[in-house]
């Protein structure tokens, strides 16, 4: 809840909390450069945590039901525990633009469990225990030195909407560390990426540095340049057009070509491109806060990716043609529906599908050799769609109801399919009829059904547990919750 701080205990949650949160303003006596009215400080959460079982004497804290390399696609009723805590700072100066600029500091850290295990059975000192991350730490501008231009530099979740119902950000996630310029309706954005995993099968971000004379191993980096565009191309009606260029610098072009283990570290440079429009429609013959949403995007070269739950581009997918060691050839195609439909107080209905086809650059659309003789499926293709309906019994008692298709291929191997019905009472704590209410308390039961192949490989992280078996139950009792 929020209220007037002073100075001091602002501090004291500083040093507690550390990382940082959202747009939930409260305003603070604080008096250094700025006084009380020019800074406001806001603080936010998302959160997720609960228990489950399953008729079998198993744990399956976590693991879905859905196929594998699917994510949250194909519904998320069995995520696993998770926290977000933010801050953000809001800044007036009154020597820029009056009543106009403003300045915001804003820090995120997400924490989960990297075994299975639950919140409260986990620590950051227990093996596989909680893992801290700072996905966001970034200052933003707003309104700076004119009117509508916006200019943020560092690490930031920049990213458009999602399919809530699959945790799915498509068309746009652009989450990263860079810097980014925005003007009106334009916006122009540039992400360094690079990794120190030397077991990656995507192009490696590392190389072997010769030119000290001493080998060392070093990180080269793909600079994504993006551009996007919004049109009003009516009342309620947005369209967005995205291009983005990839970029893989070349190290071993300074280095001694004669040196064989230089040559087995560095590879060459690549590139990549991608196009996208998608199209936003808010005017209906529904309540307010129905839409429709269509996203279409291509992607070629090293900017194929989008895969096992998340569609960013840069994450390139599958081999590359060995004999120039490049993706010059590889491609992507990424389709998106997402629509919901107020229909009255007391029924809404959400809905979405999803279609990706990816190819890597080798010759073979089956496994192929990649970097360091790792093998990989060249291509893939997957399809869901999935709807959820809410009746809502009264303004805090709910019945939600879900159900999920999905289809994978894996190279040239049939197809596995699973379908997932949810049956999810739940109770809405704010007491709003509204799909987005938070927070909630969730009783849950899901039910899958496999086709025969993904039963027999175990193609979904519950089969890999339980065994070949062609139907998965689920229950769970579960809290959510976002103060965004």
């Amino acid at each position: 809840m929020n209220k007037f701080l002073p100075a001091p205990w602002v501090i004291l949650l500083l040093i507690v909390l550390k990382p940082g949160l959202t747009p939930a303003q409260e305003s603070i006596a604080y008096t250094n450069m700025y006084t009380a009215k020019d800074i406001t400080v806001g603080f936010g959460s998302y959160g997720r945590i609960g228990t489950s079982w399953t008729f079998e004497e198993s744990s399956i804290e976590g693991r879905r039901l859905n196929l594998n390399n699917m994510g949250s696609i194909g519904g998320r009723m069995e995520e696993q525990d998770y926290l977000e805590l933010g801050m953000a700072f809001h800044m007036r100066p009154p020597q820029l633009i009056k009543d106009s600029t403003t300045v915001s500091i804003q820090f995120r850290a997400n924490i989960f469990s990297r075994s299975l295990s639950l919140f409260g059975n986990s620590n950051t000192a227990s093996e596989g225990g909680l893992t801290i991350g700072l996905p966001e730490m970034y200052l933003e501008a707003r309104n700076i030195l004119t009117k509508d231009l916006n200019i943020w530099v560092g690490a930031r979740l920049y990213r458009g909407g999602d399919v809530h119902m699959a945790d799915y950000f498509y068309f746009n996630d652009h989450s990263g560390q860079g810097f980014g310029i925005e003007y009106k309706a334009t916006r122009f954005h540039v992400n360094f990426i690079s990794s120190t995993d030397t077991t990656a099968t995507v192009p490696p971000f590392f190389f072997l540095n010769i030119n000290s004379g001493t080998p060392s191993l070093e990180l080269r980096r793909r600079i994504v340049y993006t551009l996007e565009q919004d049109f009003r191309t009516g009342r309620n009606q947005l369209l967005t057009a995205l291009g983005e260029f990839h970029r893989i610098g070349d190290p071993s072009r300074n280095n001694d070509p004669s040196d064989s283990t230089n040559l087995l570290l560095s590879f060459p440079g690549d590139v990549g491109w991608v196009l996208g429009l998608k199209y936003q429609h808010n005017d209906f013959a529904f309540l307010p806060g129905s839409f429709h949403q269509i996203g279409v995007r291509y992607g070629i070269g090293i900017a194929n990716g989008g895969d096992g739950g998340s569609s960013r581009t840069w994450e390139t997918f599958g081999a590359p043609n060995l004999e120039t060691n490049e993706f010059n050839s590889a491609y992507s195609w990424h389709v998106v529906d997402h629509f919901l439909l107020n229909f009255s107080p007391k029924f809404s209905l959400n809905g979405y599908a999803v279609y990706n086809e990816s190819r890597g650059a080798a010759d073979t659309r089956d496994i192929a050799e990649t970097y360091f003789g790792r093998e990989v499926f060249n291509s893939k293709r997957d399809f869901t769609i999935g709807f959820r309906g809410i009746r809502f019994i009264t303004d805090a008692f709910h019945l939600q109801g879900e159900i999920n298709y999905s289809q994978r291929q894996d190279g040239t191997q049939p197809w596995y399919r699973m379908t997932k019905l949810s049956i999810v009472p739940l109770l809405a704590l704010k007491g709003e009829r509204s799909i987005w209410s938070r927070p909630q308390i969730r009783f849950v039961y899901s039910v899958a059904r496999y086709n025969d192949f993904a039963a027999e490989q175990r193609y979904s992280p519950f089969l890999d547990l339980l065994g070949s078996q062609r139907w998965g139950n689920y229950f769970g009792i579960k809290a959510e919750w976002w103060t965004w």
